[in-house]
């Protein structure tokens, strides 16, 4: 199970936009160079985060997307959900296009089901608790590790 270009290319744009919340409001073209998004792309992904309760916009001088809520509250699985739908790895578990599998008899003891439902399960835990700022922190820690430098702070 994979994620695509537009759920890479959405986290991107929100670590950038959780990493540099003090500037407030920030330009898709902005967001696009910095990040080497193509634009338009960019456009339709930032619109359905927005849609989605995730970002807000203004319009005008001044204007562009921040992010509605802390990164603290916006977990990784309502950000792919949001730009993925439901993460089924099979067809017969998901919510949103639940479709019989054609090779299957029965779905309550397939075991191919059974396990991918562990799966989706195991996968939906880790998504829903796991939030932006996590991930923001993750990456400058391995950034840090990689250039041998060490954080004492505490």
């Amino acid at each position: 199970m994979m994620i695509s270009k537009k759920s890479i290319y959405g986290l991107k744009a929100l670590l950038n936009l959780a990493r540099n919340s003090e500037r407030g409001q920030v330009l898709i073209a902005t967001l696009a160079e910095e990040e080497r998004i193509p634009k338009k792309f960019l456009e339709a992904i930032l619109l359905a985060l927005k849609n989605g309760g995730v970002l807000s916009s203004r319009i005008g001088k001044g204007g562009g997307y921040s992010l509605l809520a802390s990164p603290r509250s916006l977990t990784i699985g309502r950000i792919i959900r949001i730009l993925e739908g439901d993460m089924a790895p099979v067809s017969c578990l998901s919510e949103t296009e639940h479709s019989r599998c054609d090779e299957c008899d029965d779905e309550a003891s397939c075991g191919i089901r059974l396990v991918m439902a562990d799966l989706q399960q195991a996968i939906g835990s880790i998504m829903d608790t796991v939030t932006l700022e996590d991930m923001v922190n993750r990456s400058d820690a391995a950034a840090l590790a990689r250039n041998n430098l060490f954080d004492y702070s505490i």
